[in-house]
């Protein structure tokens, strides 16, 4: 290998030199601007975090460019409008200053509440075949409720028009929850459940404006059926002279009827009202033109509770020697829910003694059980 001279060896030197000095510096100005930019992201987060939190209010009128607000503990502001919030109307959803309550922006969404928790999307699986006893109401429910959505030219063709709800009403246990489950599975509609005991809402027009949006909400999916469970919670007799909280549920019950029975027709949608206490409802909700088909579901006759015995036993392996024609004068005045109750307590009894098969015995204790908890009263001894 050939010797270099001296000034071959210094440039050689040079040369690596310089390349290994530029390579690390461009590393270093790379990962210096890396590190930069992370700080820098870093920073206009943790401003963006000492940012005072806007609040959600609701438009309640306009007046030439400013605006009232009403502000969700109820009380009422007048303020300025931001150049960039254009396009408001009343009823709109903004967001305001929290120090001088200007509007700022505006939300595109002016739901109050999140009424899709009211739909059912999986359809309850009752169908008219599990409920016994009830033939006469089933066929009222299905004059009432299925005929006019699946054949409204039928009605068009005879020039009436449907009842625009019904009231089911009875004893407790006596099957009126699952007739409005099996209209919700054979329907091709849907299925919107409420607990009138949510629709009384803290806030005076909360409750108003919540029925409001159930009633919008159901107009926009229709064929449409909204059941209402407990209806006496919200349409019970109103009083003259009441606590402010009654007179909210009032307010709120005015709605109801004003949705029913309003300037605006319902078209595809159907309301059932279900109650214990027919007794104490307001005639208001009872006349004709709102849930003017009564329908009472009763406590089940002789056949019927042949037919919801044989419905909750399909499944069970009784013994055959049971004499069943005296299980069912045993089991007279007892409601569908009772009756499924003795098959539970007797399948218990069963399975204390290690038995696959249920036995007369079993029914026998299980009859004796479900009667002495139905009469038990010793909640009165409370009370002296």
């Amino acid at each position: 290998m050939p010797i270099k001279n001296k000034d071959d060896i210094k440039n050689n030197m040079k040369d690596v030199m310089y390349s290994y000095t530029a390579n690390g510096t461009n590393g270093m100005e790379e990962e210096n601007k890396i590190l930069r930019d992370t700080v820098n992201q870093l920073r206009e987060e943790l401003e963006r975090f000492k940012t005072t939190p806007l609040m959600v209010c609701e438009v309640s009128d306009l007046i030439k460019d400013k605006a009232i607000i009403r502000v969700p503990n109820g009380n009422q502001f007048y303020v300025n409008i931001s150049a960039n919030c254009k396009q408001l109307k009343v009823g709109d959803t903004v967001l305001v200053d929290q120090k001088n309550l200007n509007v700022i922006d505006k939300i595109t969404s002016t739901k109050a509440f999140n009424v899709e928790r009211f739909v059912i999307i999986e359809k309850p699986n009752i169908t008219w075949n599990d409920i016994g006893g009830l033939d006469e109401q089933i066929q009222d429910i299905k004059e009432v409720i299925e005929l006019p959505l699946l054949k409204p030219e039928l009605f068009k063709k005879v020039g009436i028009q449907p009842p625009k709800g019904i009231l089911l009403y009875g004893p407790p246990g006596t099957g009126k929850t699952l007739l409005a489950k099996a209209v919700a599975n054979s329907t091709n509609s849907t299925f919107i459940e409420v607990v009138a005991s949510e629709l009384v809402q803290k806030f005076i027009g909360e409750g108003a404006k919540l029925v409001k949006e159930i009633f919008e909400l159901a107009k926009e999916k229709a064929p449409s059926v909204i059941f209402i469970d407990e209806l006496d919670a919200l349409a019970a007799t109103r009083l003259e002279i009441g606590t402010s909280g009654e007179r909210e549920v009032q307010r709120t019950f005015m709605q109801f009827l004003a949705e029913i029975d309003g300037f605006k027709n319902l078209e595809n949608v159907k309301v059932i009202g279900c109650t214990n206490r027919k007794d104490i409802l307001d005639p208001a909700v009872l006349r004709p033109g709102r849930l003017d088909r009564l329908i009472e579901v009763p406590l089940p006759n002789k056949d019927g509770i042949k037919q919801i015995f044989k419905i909750h036993t399909k499944n069970m392996k009784l013994d055959e020697k049971i004499n069943i024609e005296k299980l069912y004068k045993l089991m007279e005045e007892f409601s569908g829910a009772e009756i499924k109750a003795v098959c539970t307590e007797s399948g218990y009894f069963a399975i204390r003694d290690n038995r696959t098969k249920i036995e007369e015995e079993d029914l026998h204790k299980a009859i004796i059980k479900v009667k002495k908890e139905e009469g038990n009263d010793d909640y009165l001894k409370l009370f002296g």
